[in-house]
């Protein structure tokens, strides 16, 4: 898990598979049931005490969002804007985080 942003009205964090694939390691081997390694984000709007978990193709958007910022360098009300639009689809309460 990876903090990616902090402030009064968003956290966002990137939760990553913690997948050992090191030869010999119990991921490396073949699972007894199939696991998809697959990364995701939560996106927390502090105000109204919500979260939405992106994953799939979500996710692989969002990450392409990121990636551009890394890039230009956006200003807060940039990053708060976009991350208002998602804030739309946050629908479970965030009880203990």
């Amino acid at each position: 898990m990876q903090m990616l942003y902090d402030s009064d009205s968003f956290v966002v964090v990137h939760l990553v598979p913690d997948l050992d694939l090191t030869p010999g390691s119990a991921e490396a081997r073949e699972p007894a049931v199939p696991q998809l390694a697959r990364h995701g984000f939560e996106i927390v709007d502090k105000r109204s005490g919500k979260e939405v978990y992106l994953d799939g193709s979500w996710a692989e958007m969002f990450q392409q969002i990121i990636l551009g910022w890394q890039l230009n360098a956006p200003t807060e009300e940039e990053v708060e804007s976009t991350l208002e639009r998602y804030s739309g689809l946050a629908q479970n309460p965030v009880l203990v985080h």
